[in-house]
């Protein structure tokens, strides 16, 4: 009896113990690495639990601040309510659980939507399905109650900048590689390495594939104490980086914001434009892409603004001391055409981000870069974003579909797959000589619907030497005949005709071109002068 009692005692003990850890008090700041890839990011939690068991307080990670304004703590398990700012001024309600263990808060993010999710503008086609949740472990670092975040500042407003000097870059349009379609934040040091190797082994180097350029996720989670920008731990010494680089025959590029922080939540530009310019250019930098992402929260959502927003890096970099083709992004909002130019742009986005899937694809080629044409020249150029062929979700047709329209549309040739392990049907695609000669045609005339009946739709480019490069594409899901009529082209009489995918001269033709198109295909060909 005495030993049941002595059990009896020693549980409850044990009991009250477990109870008292399950039930200590949150208050605090609780911070933790908020990427599984780089210490470039912090997650923060700060929390105040009130005598009554009330939670509040913020929620931080690199691209949002969202305040706790109840939740509940069940033993070792944690409920979060919050809200965040949402599109429109109607703030978004998110629930976050955690599970405290041992110590660390294992405090699990809401899944959210893919790519077309705010910061990379909207996406073509249907929305991607949703990220997975993300789980993130946090330690205490205080106990002290936290003070609530200070106000968001008012929104900056700005004037429509006067015209930044052409830099005189870009005649044609740029081709390379980017590592975001792909690879996202799992970019490194190590693998841009290897990607210029493969781009010098592979022959898309001397296929005109230059530019190998890093897009979010190489930045660290604060400045130096200058003020100056640094990287994070997958990227060591970037100057060395861009030595390796251009010791290949290539040109390094490079990604940031004019916001505080980029679409990944990284540190961007904004307040640091001409020394991060300087910056770019010590390290040999030669390509920016430059992302609006976190700049909605601190500038004026105007034309004027956003173009000054840009206008203040297109100055920056013109005074770097180095040659730096800029890319903007901001996803074709405000007519970015109007204004790209004379902010110092070399390329834009017009759209959201590309998906790799054939609705994403041909809604942002054919359907959204109607118009548009009267803004390309030398030097200055309309970008439906970079390529996903190679990427695995499009069949090798709908591949030669992509490069067909890119081409046409005289688009920046960004690969954006493996090209360590590429297939030869892919290999093939890319480095197509004879496509790539209509992307990069000196004239610099981006092309245009000529023709348009149903899921059958023309599109021709005007060449340098007279001639014009004519895509017949079927949009539909059987094989169709379609026919470019000369009339729709504004030529005439007899014309040499070559397949630029068969390699083949098809003889000499009069008043129209017709071909067998498979679904989802193009037939790509040039009409001699």
């Amino acid at each position: 009896m005495k030993s049941n009692w002595k059990w009896l005692q020693v549980s409850t003990a044990a009991l009250c113990c477990a109870a008292a850890a399950y039930s200590q008090n949150l208050t605090g700041r609780w911070t933790g690495q908020a990427s599984q890839y780089d210490n470039g990011l912090e997650f923060v939690l700060a929390v105040n639990q009130a005598a009554d068991g009330t939670l509040s307080g913020y929620i931080q990670g690199g691209r949002f601040n969202d305040t706790i304004n109840g939740g509940k703590v069940d033993g070792n398990k944690v409920t979060l309510e919050a809200e965040r700012p949402g599109r429109g001024g109607a703030p978004q309600k998110i629930t976050y659980n955690a599970v405290l263990e041992g110590g660390k808060l294992k405090l699990t993010m809401p899944a959210f939507g893919g790519r077309g999710a705010p910061g990379r503008g909207p996406a073509g086609g249907p929305p991607p399905p949703p990220r997975p949740a993300q789980v993130f472990e946090l330690s205490r670092v205080s106990a002290e109650k936290p003070e609530p975040l200070p106000p968001r500042p008012a929104l900056v407003k700005l004037p429509m900048p006067g015209a930044v000097k052409s830099n005189g870059l870009a005649k044609t349009p740029p081709m390379g590689w980017n590592s975001w379609n792909k690879f996202q934040g799992q970019v490194t040091d190590a693998m841009v390495r290897e990607m210029a190797d493969a781009i010098v082994r592979t022959g898309m180097r001397d296929a005109g594939y230059v530019y190998v350029n890093i897009d979010d996720t190489w930045e660290s989670g604060h400045r130096d104490a200058q003020g100056n920008i640094t990287t994070n731990n997958k990227f060591p010494d970037m100057k060395k980086l861009a030595d390796y680089v251009h010791s290949k025959g290539l040109k390094l590029g490079i990604y940031s914001s004019p916001g505080p922080r980029t679409c990944a939540g990284y540190l961007g530009s904004y307040q640091h434009e001409e020394q991060d310019a300087k910056t770019f250019a010590k390290w040999g930098i030669d390509y920016l892409k430059y992302d609006w992402c976190s700049a909605a929260q601190v500038y004026e959502n105007d034309q004027a603004t956003m173009a000054n927003a840009y206008a203040k890096m297109g100055q920056a970099l013109l005074v770097s001391g180095r040659p730096i083709v800029y890319s903007l992004c901001q996803y074709g909002n405000l007519d970015v055409g109007e204004w790209g130019a004379l902010v110092g742009g070399n390329l834009w986005r017009t759209t959201g981000d590309i998906r790799d899937a054939w609705d994403s694809m041909s809604h942002i080629g054919f359907d959204q870069q109607i118009g548009r044409e009267k803004y390309a020249n030398p030097g200055h150029w309309n970008d439906p974003d970079m390529l996903e062929i190679g990427n695995g979700h499009m069949t090798d047709t709908e591949y030669e579909t992509h490069m067909s329209l890119w081409s046409i549309l005289a688009a920046p040739l960004l690969a954006g797959n493996d090209i360590r392990d590429m297939k030869p049907s892919i290999a093939a695609i890319l480095m197509n000589k004879e496509v790539i000669a209509v992307d990069q045609d000196k004239l610099g005339k981006q092309g245009t619907r000529v023709s348009k009946d149903g899921d059958l739709e023309v599109w021709a480019k005007p060449l340098a030497d007279g001639g014009h490069a004519v895509g017949l594409f079927n949009r539909g899901a059987a094989a169709a005949k379609v026919t470019a009529r000369w009339s729709d082209l504004g030529v005439s009489g007899s014309h040499q005709l070559r397949d630029l995918w068969k390699h083949q001269d098809l003889g000499t033709k009069s008043g129209d071109y017709s071909a067998e198109v498979p679904s989802h295909g193009v037939v790509l060909v040039k009409i001699a002068k």
